[in-house]
């Protein structure tokens, strides 16, 4: 239920920051008390992400969201670890959450687009967490692949023309040097505006490049896509997008030979709860 909870649209604002002040404050309290065993531990981390996106959806901003984590922080570090009360909300964090962590598959819905989790164990290479996305007569699967534990940021791309990009490239905004999303609404609802108008402009911006290309294998195509071509980005790029707002967008950039330039194919993901299925994933290595 705690994570079913914050999938469901409409959570107002002061829900949303009542949700993520709880979930920190338990997450503070275990780390100073040592309150819960680790796949517990690690759900709470999951859906304290996902009350955070939900927050910031809801219109929080972020100075306000670190007041409430701040909040947290000290009402946890005030409270002693034998207080009957702590103990009492303990008991009730493992109950809702003992579940929740034997949970193997849960699906995040955005505004425009959905992150898929799969946390299941096993030894084979697969999506464990992506989003689908059409760009012209293109198609692409990005997210985290691999196997049990070892999660890679990839991009797995079909053209039904034949042509095979030389390089991909991950654009997003940089945090480090911005304040905040740049959404370009025009007066038009949120809910309705095109990732494209979701990104910053230029000078906001970082890129991370792939670091591999290859034929994507079988493992990692949908059975009605019969050749694709597959990128990884590296690891900071994975951390680097688990930072950024959910109402955000980045893009990927296929790269192509196009006489002395290039040609430029764009796919568009929504940041959405990328940082809630990254941290659900980790359930499963604890």
């Amino acid at each position: 239920m705690a994570g079913v909870l914050l999938a469901a649209p409409g959570v107002s604002m002061a829900q949303a920051a009542d949700l993520f002040y709880e979930r920190t404050v338990m997450t503070a309290a275990d780390a100073r008390c040592g309150l819960f065993q680790a796949p517990v531990r690690a759900a709470l981390s999951a859906s304290r992400m996902q009350a955070r996106g939900a927050a910031l959806r809801a219109g929080v901003d972020k100075a306000g969201l670190a007041a409430v984590e701040q909040r947290a922080w000290a009402k946890a570090s005030a409270t002693p670890c034998d207080s009957g009360d702590l103990n009492l909300a303990a008991a009730r964090v493992r109950q809702a959450f003992d579940g929740y962590a034997q949970l193997s598959r849960m699906t995040y819905p955005g505004e425009l687009a959905e992150w898929r989790a799969d946390r299941a164990s096993g030894a084979a290479v697969r999506w464990r967490l992506q989003q689908t996305a059409s760009f012209g007569w293109n198609r692409m699967i990005f997210g985290l692949a691999g196997r049990d534990g070892a999660n890679s940021l990839m991009a797995v791309a079909q053209f039904p023309d034949g042509k095979t990009p030389y390089a991909a490239r991950l654009v997003l905004r940089d945090a480090t040097t911005t304040q905040g999303p740049y959404l370009d609404t025009r007066g038009q609802p949120l809910a309705t505006l095109p990732l494209a108008r979701r990104l910053p402009p230029a000078s906001a911006r970082s890129v991370y490049s792939a670091e591999a290309r290859s034929p994507a294998g079988l493992d990692l195509m949908p059975k009605d896509m019969k050749s694709a071509w597959a990128f990884r980005f590296p690891p900071s790029a994975a951390y680097a997008l688990a930072q950024l707002d959910p109402r955000e967008a980045v893009a990927v950039e296929f790269l192509f030979a196009a006489g002395q330039g290039e040609n430029v194919r764009r796919a568009y993901v929504e940041v959405g709860d990328f940082a809630a299925g990254r941290a659900f994933l980790q359930v499963a290595s604890r």
